[in-house]
């Protein structure tokens, strides 16, 4: 009999609350390409990333598929599941929890998109396809520690899947797609380095966390840690009611998603902020958007009020602030609420 394998609840981390948010914002919305989160080691950054699928609600996969196809959505099914519907076959369905993948640094890119086997393509003209990481991790969450010391071609490709949600492999003018459609987490300590801009980028979201400094929440760190180091089957019970209403607002919220409406007015307001603050491009524009009408689905709100752009904008400005070499990221919060409810000016 195997043992039983505990993970420590999400909503038991105490504080870094825009980390737990960024996280909770992309499980309702895949859209949003993804999370960076910036911060020293020791901050819970691999914890709350296996506890946010812990949490999550179970998925349908096709039983046999390696991609954990969706059995419920067409357009979404890999070229082999697509077949077998066409031909009136039953897809054999299951029930799992959501994978976290993990993305070794050393990983190479063939391990990555996967392989195609082109002499049996050429041979026989079926392609046989080995699939890799992002693959495996098809409607889950693919975390990548370090990931400012991944090759910049390996992020580049992770973006490119994140974004669109199609792996596409090309090799010797013979193709192969599958769909790839994940949340992507990357963690980072900016004392090893950092991602040039253009990936920045192409992160949705991007948050900085640090150890916490207020002492009772330390050492409530420290005494819910040991809790659940002594008994932690007694400690993840004890936190299950927190755990199933996260799980129940996160369903409700993706729900909902499809029908949140976003007024003239708030487009503009978004615009106006983006261009005051300086983001180069309109990816900036786009994913406020988004993380707004996400935050306000998750508050049942068929429309996104100003609070929910507020609270969503440093989320997606943060790495897209202009900046001199080696300057620390910053973006001024009080500067976004003057523009926002277009207040005056703080004097200094």
């Amino acid at each position: 009999m195997k043992p039983r394998y505990f993970i420590y609840p999400f909503t038991a981390i105490v504080g870094q609350a825009q980390m737990k948010q960024s996280l909770i914002l992309n499980a309702v919305n895949h859209r949003l390409s993804g999370v960076l989160i910036r911060g020293e080691k020791g901050t819970a950054k691999s914890t709350a990333v296996r506890a946010l699928a812990a949490v999550l609600p179970e998925i349908e996969v096709v039983e046999d598929c390696p991609f954990s196809c969706d059995p419920h959505d067409f357009n979404k099914l890999c070229q082999r599941c697509k077949a077998r519907v066409e031909k009136k076959a039953p897809l054999p369905v299951t029930k799992r929890k959501i994978k976290v993948v993990n993305l070794p640094v050393s990983a190479t890119e063939d391990r990555v998109v996967g392989t195609l086997d082109i002499e049996q393509a050429i041979k026989t003209g079926e392609k046989r396809f080995e699939p890799g990481i992002l693959a495996d991790c098809n409607r889950g969450i693919l975390y990548v520690d370090e990931v400012n010391l991944l090759d910049d071609h390996l992020v580049d490709v992770l973006l490119d899947s994140a974004a669109m949600g199609v792996n596409t492999i090309e090799r010797e003018g013979i193709s192969f797609s599958h769909p790839a459609d994940f949340i992507l987490v990357g963690t980072m300590n900016p004392e090893e380095g950092e991602l040039r801009p253009q990936l920045l980028d192409r992160f949705g979201l991007c948050v900085n966390i640090e150890g916490i400094r207020e002492i009772e929440q330390r050492v409530e760190v420290v005494r819910r840690r040991t809790e659940f180091e002594i008994d932690p089957e007694a400690f993840v019970e004890k936190w299950q009611p927190e755990e199933q209403c996260l799980r129940d607002q996160i369903l409700e919220a993706q729900k909902l998603l499809p029908r949140v409406k976003i007024s003239d007015e708030m487009l503009l307001k978004i615009a106006n902020v983006a261009i005051e603050i300086g983001v180069d491009g309109h990816r900036a524009d786009i994913v406020m958007m988004k993380a707004a009408m996400t935050l306000a689905s998750l508050n049942q709100r068929p429309e996104i009020s100003l609070t929910d752009v507020e609270e969503t904008a440093e989320l997606a400005l943060l790495h897209r602030v202009r900046r001199r070499p080696f300057e620390e990221i910053r973006l001024d919060r009080e500067r976004i609420r003057e523009l926002l409810y277009n207040k005056q000016p703080v004097k200094k």
